[in-house]
């Protein structure tokens, strides 16, 4: 028996961060959406145990403990009654390390659903969405792999406003952006407009709509980001120069960045043109919301 989830990429589309607080945490307002395009997760029983790593990227990864797959598992089965068969889970790594999309996390969250499922596990939603929250503060956003709005830590989740299907290319340097370090930097200048959410349009008509509304908002991540890997500057560049591009900006801490584009043609048109141009970086097509 073998079940199957792709861990969808997870995209800032918008990510405004605060000063850290007395706990260190740094409150954040985010409209988080998902990509057609991710990591697989398996469930195959019969041939257990543990993490199987493969693809492009699983050359740095853990099998072991620290491994956020491996931890959903454990935090998931603890306590229950072992009377299902032998099993492993499978992870093929197609999304780069450290790249703010979200790919830890969203491997967590299809574990986690993976295995309720194949096992017939009477966890409820509450259930994951509990674990979830203790994995990572992209976890529990990851388990339905929806439009969202994040606040406060990351933890507070509403449903995004209805957007359009959007057309996209992603594109990744292939240098890690590791995200405490970004913070680090961030820390020393605060953008002074903080975490405050942006005020909503009555409407979202199509893709010219939501970048007109994204020019008014920021990646407040993405100055620190760039100062601690030059390289995100150049994608960027690539992406606002290209005449696909509706609006170009960096997800998470990066280094991965987006462009919206009007069009699946124009997407894989500006797709094909970076992957000729550039073959050292990781670019894919994609659509957001389908």
């Amino acid at each position: 028996m073998i079940f199957e989830r792709v861990a969808r990429a997870k995209v800032n589309l918008f990510l405004h961060v605060g000063p850290p607080g007395d706990d260190g945490y740094h409150p954040i307002a985010s409209l988080m959406v998902f990509a057609d395009v991710g990591d697989q997760v398996c469930f195959v029983e019969g041939d257990g145990p543990g993490l199987r790593l493969t693809g492009p990227f699983a050359g740095p990864l853990s099998a072991g403990g620290d491994n956020l797959i491996v931890r959903a598992r454990d935090r998931l089965l603890a306590g229950r009654t072992a009377t299902w068969a032998p099993f492993h889970l499978g992870l093929d790594k197609q999304l780069p390390i450290a790249s703010g999309l979200g790919g830890g996390s969203a491997d967590a969250a299809a574990a986690l659903v993976l295995l309720r499922r194949a096992l017939a596990l009477d966890a409820t939603d509450a259930d994951l969405l509990d674990i979830a929250a203790g994995l990572g503060s992209d976890v529990p956003a990851c388990l339905e792999s929806r439009s969202v709005v994040a606040t406060g830590r990351g933890d507070r989740l509403t449903p995004a406003p209805p957007l359009p299907v959007l057309d996209a290319v992603l594109v990744n340097p292939l240098r890690p952006s590791p995200t405490g370090a970004v913070y680090e930097a961030y820390d020393g200048a605060v953008a002074p407009a903080g975490d405050a959410l942006p005020p909503w349009p009555a409407v979202f008509a199509g893709a010219d709509d939501v970048a007109a509304f994204l020019v008014r908002c920021r990646n407040d991540l993405q100055a620190p980001a760039i100062a601690l890997q030059p390289l995100i500057a150049g994608v960027l560049t690539a992406l606002e120069d290209a005449p696909e591009t509706l609006l170009a900006r960096m997800s998470g801490s990066g280094a991965t960045c987006f462009a919206l584009c009007r069009s699946a043609t124009d997407s894989a048109s500006l797709a094909a043109r970076l992957t000729a141009v550039r073959p050292d970086w990781w670019v894919r097509a994609c659509r957001f919301g389908t």
